[in-house]
């Protein structure tokens, strides 16, 4: 049988510093973002305890501190450098990450990039 499971955060608000402007470069803009992982559903649900999961809170949680202590000037640098740590800190095999700069361009609801990154990109 193959399982495709997947844990999912949508449209994640954070203030954050990115961009190339000097402007942006000295106050927080809002950040939105999404993620989805890989995660054996099955399995954690036959023991229906946190420890049989992937705690998404923890990832969240670790995602936004990241966000508000480091800058960066573009959402390129910014989506690699998350997802490489959620690969690596949560032991998280597959990510697909949505990045975006609500506003960011004239005319435009929303302007990002979405990865997909699995562990051996970054062995």
């Amino acid at each position: 049988m193959i399982k495709k499971d997947r844990i999912y955060v949508e449209d994640l608000r954070v203030k954050g510093t990115i961009g190339i402007f000097d402007w942006e470069k000295k106050i927080k803009q809002e950040i939105s973002l999404s993620y989805e992982i890989d995660h054996d559903n099955f399995s954690a649900s036959k023991e229906d305890k946190i420890e049989a999961t992937t705690d998404y809170k923890t990832i969240t949680k670790k995602i936004i501190s990241f966000i508000e202590e480091n800058k960066f000037e573009l959402v390129e640098t910014f989506a690699e450098k998350i997802a490489e740590m959620v690969i690596k800190d949560f032991d998280v095999n597959w990510i697909k990450l949505r990045v975006s700069k609500p506003g960011a361009l004239r005319f435009s609801k929303d302007v990002g990039v979405i990865i997909e990154r699995t562990s051996e990109d970054y062995e």
